[in-house]
Formats: structure tokens, sequence, C-alpha cells
């Protein structure tokens, strides 16, 4: 267990009466309460440098921090409808900076229908955000249900997150200069995707730790293995990666996630996905399947990963550059066997 989940479990285990079977810990990406006969969800997310969101765009850090906050709410198959945040800004930003960082946040909150209620703000030497939305529980749907036989499928590409978090670590390389002026990672927003896979998926998770993490908690909660391949890179995440000369799969491995809806799906349903997501003109990609054994693997290039071995969490390491070292070269050794 990753120090992260351990603290948690800590926390958990003083605050509320435990976990169950039906619903351990770490189960659900938002959680559901019910009010009056009515069903609604919660879910909060704090943020910062460490999350790998450049400040460059302030715009664009805007949406970001909000829609990565709204994600859960999708993931679970809700519609969000009220946000706060608790803003720490740095003293360098002047009004025309907080202005742009507050126009990002509203576009989000609009093109979502989701209504602001308020928030606090602090300064620091840093900036750090902690978003807060609450939803209806439209079509529930949380990370256990799977079974083997049912198929994984994703939305939008593989990486983005690792990409964003490349261009800020790796920004002084020469060779990150020949990239293109301006270019910009932008969470996506999956609301219409959400309300689809929401009466139709097995068990649902954001892709907010990357998508390898996603899988192994998939595995993990439902005691099930996966198999893999033809994952969707993103293009530009294998422009850079190319560039760096390291391997196109640590866009899959890495914890800088890119904030898309993995989800499974029995195969008696596949047609009936498809069908309605061609008439909404809606792109799900199949990325693998469940299976019954504990068997974590990726099929790629004609060759096999065992990807138990990849267990590695950046919060286990004094700091990111080590991280990656222990990643890349795990991923060297057992790509060379």
């Amino acid at each position: 267990m990753d120090r992260e989940r351990e603290i948690i479990r800590i926390m958990l285990d003083a605050l509320i009466e435990g976990e169950s079977p039906a619903h351990p810990y770490f189960s659900r990406d938002a959680e559901q309460f019910g009010i009056a006969g009515r069903k609604f969800l919660f879910s909060t997310d704090e943020f910062s440098g460490e999350d790998m969101f450049r400040d460059h765009d302030l715009f664009t850090l805007g949406w970001n921090l909000a829609t990565a906050t709204i994600s859960d709410i999708y993931a679970s198959g809700g519609i969000p409808k009220f946000f706060g945040h608790s803003v720490s800004v740095q003293p360098d930003w002047n009004n025309e900076k907080i202005s742009t960082l507050s126009s990002g946040i509203a576009a989000c909150l609009k093109q979502n229908g989701v209504t602001f209620i308020g928030g606090d703000l602090g300064f620091s030497d840093a900036w750090h955000y902690t978003g807060i939305v609450l939803g209806e529980a439209h079509q529930p749907v949380n990370r256990m249900g799977a079974r083997p036989g049912d198929l994984i499928y994703m939305t939008g590409t593989v990486g983005n997150g690792n990409l964003e978090a490349a261009l800020m670590l790796f920004a002084n390389l020469p060779v990150m200069k020949m990239l293109p002026e301006g270019l910009t990672v932008r969470v996506p927003m999956r609301k219409a995707e959400s309300e689809l896979i929401g009466g139709l998926a097995s068990c649902c998770i954001d892709t907010s730790d990357g998508v390898l993490r996603a899988l192994q908690t998939i595995a993990e909660l439902n005691r099930t293995g996966f198999k893999i391949s033809g994952l969707p890179y993103s293009p530009e995440g294998l422009l850079v990666t190319r560039m760096l000369g390291i391997s196109e799969e640590l866009l899959f491995m890495g914890e800088s996630g890119e904030y898309e809806l993995l989800f499974t799906i029995p195969e008696e349903r596949e047609g009936e996905l498809l069908r309605k997501a061609r008439l909404q003109k809606l792109i799900f990609t199949k990325i693998g399947t469940i299976t019954g054994a504990a068997d974590q693997l990726l099929e790629e290039n004609g060759k096999t990963l065992d990807l138990q071995k990849f267990r590695i969490s950046a919060r286990d390491f004094p700091d990111v550059n080590a991280y990656l070292e222990k990643l890349a070269k795990t991923l060297h050794d057992e790509k060379h066997k």
C-alpha cells in the first residue's frame, strides 16, 4: 500500500464506522449520500504544483482545476450541480492574472451547467487550489462491479496528463524548444459520455492518477485481472516521448492523469454502447478485457509486460526524478528480458 492510501485508511478508520465488504474504502470516485429520499454525490480535490498542472496559461489552469474536480461526479454517473473552492494565490499574481484564472474556472462551470456557491481565499508562496462539488446521483456507478469477460473501454487518449508533466519537468531542455509555441493541455469535459456510460457500465473510474493506476484499482477492488492492448496514445504525447528518447509506455504508467473515464461493460452491452455512441458522435476506445486470473498484462509491439511489476507510486519517493528513474529502469528491464 502506498503512503497516501495508508494515511487515508487511518483517517477513515477514525472518522467513520469502517469499511464494509459491499463498499470498501476507495470504491467510489465520489461519495453518495441521501437527503429526503434523494441521492446526491460529493467530491473534493486539492491541487498544487505537485499535480504537474502548469501555470503559464492561467485560463487553462482554471479550466483544468475545475474540470478535474468535477470529473469525479461524471465518473460516478452523476450530474454536477454546485461548486465551491478554496484558493491560495501567489503574491506575484496581479489582478489581471487572478481574473484570467477565475475566467477559466467560470468557463468550465458554465459549460457544465454548474452553479458557483462560494469559497475562501488565502495567500501562499505557491498556488494551491481545493475544489468542492455536489451533484445528483443520476445513474450511479462506482469502481466495483467488473466481472471476468467484461470489456474495458475509455474516453479520449492516453497520456495527456503525463505530457503536461513532461512539459513542466523538461521545459529547459533544448530539444523542447522545438515544440510548437503555446502547446496547451486541457482536461476534457466528459458530460455526454458520462450520461451514456452510466446506464451501461458495470464499473467506472476516472484516470486522475493515470490509466495504469485506474486499471490496478479496478482489479484490486473487484479481485480480477486484466489484459490490455492497442492503447490510444495522445499524438502530442508520442511526439514528446520521441523527442526525449523515452518509452511511450511511460505515458500510460505515469501518475499524472488525463482525467478520462475508464469503464467496464458486459460484452452483451457492447453493441448498444457503440450504437448510441455513433448516434451522439461520441468516441470510446476498447483497450482490453477483465480476466478471472490475477494477471495484469499489457500486450504491445509483440511483447507482453507484467504490469504487476509496476506498482510504483510517486509518493513513495523523495522527489519526482527518483520516481521517474525507478519507473523508467523497471520498464527497460522488463522490455529487455
